[in-house]
């Protein structure tokens, strides 16, 4: 018999975050996509730029949800977002005018209160930022963003920006929003990631190595945390290592890729 333990009411859309796009090669969301297809699930992608600003890929991300209601013939959707992806989606969802074409909004590691880190960051000069963001936006468009605009994306992570944000782009009655906070227990926890969970660590408290746990609650919050010693970062929640968290058994999760599927189970039981 097969599985159908993920077979959601609305189809699921996978939404990433800044710095990548939806390649077919390597994928972004890593072992989860089939993961969830295996137990029933019809998955699609938001295909947004990678380091476009936010209004840009909601209004990309606003197309999708149009293209992929008319080739399913669903009446509405539910979208799985990480990180900035979180913003775009509850961006597409409020400001334009998408929110009658979602059931729910899931954010993993999405800031949506800011970062305390990143206002320190843009205390130093522009200029700075502005040079790093003239090397990123053109090589970016090398491999196919339309519109890359990663000094405004920077910006727009302050605490300031998000909280203007978040006034503009109120939640959307009858869409269920949840979220999925990350746990690094250790700087050493991910090598790609230790000094900046060393550094939000003193800063903003527990984190998953970018995104605090204060900053990614919005609606129903939970709080993620792996078995064992090295946590879950803002990399793991994306399965960037293709492997199990931990093979040990106990509380917390071992594979990543079992907390999208309880998602979806769980989403199927609300009934969307």
């Amino acid at each position: 018999m097969s599985d159908t333990s993920c077979a959601t009411r609305y189809p699921i859309v996978l939404i990433h975050g800044a710095g990548f796009r939806d390649l077919k090669w390597p994928v972004y969301w890593g072992r989860i996509p089939r993961a969830l297809e295996e137990r029933g699930a019809s998955v699609f992608y938001g295909l947004q730029d990678c380091w476009g600003s936010v209004e840009t890929n909601a209004a990309v991300l606003a197309g999708r949800i149009d293209a992929i209601l008319q080739e399913t013939g669903a009446e509405k959707l539910n979208l799985i977002a990480h990180s900035k992806g979180g913003l775009d989606a509850r961006m597409a969802a409020s400001s334009l005018g998408c929110g009658g074409k979602i059931a729910s909004i899931t954010t993993i590691a999405t800031p949506h209160r800011g970062s305390k880190t990143i206002d320190r960051l843009l205390l130093f000069p522009e200029g700075i930022f502005r040079l790093a963001a003239f090397a990123v936006d053109n090589w970016i468009r090398l491999i196919g963003d339309k519109k890359p605009d990663f000094l405004k994306v920077c910006q727009g992570f302050s605490t300031a920006a998000m909280e203007r944000f978040n006034r503009e782009n109120p939640d959307v009655p009858g869409v269920f929003y949840q979220s999925y906070a990350c746990v690094m227990s250790h700087p050493l926890s991910d090598i790609n990631l230790s000094t900046a969970n060393f550094v939000l660590n003193r800063l903003e408290g527990p984190n998953d190595g970018l995104v605090s746990v204060e900053s990614a609650a919005w609606g129903e919050t939970h709080v993620l945390r792996a078995r064992g010693f090295r946590g879950i970062s803002h990399l793991d929640a994306i399965d960037l290592r293709r492997a199990p968290l931990s093979r040990k058994a106990g509380e917390g999760v071992g594979d990543i890729c079992r907390v999208y599927t309880e998602i979806a189970e769980d989403l199927k039981r609300r009934g969307y």
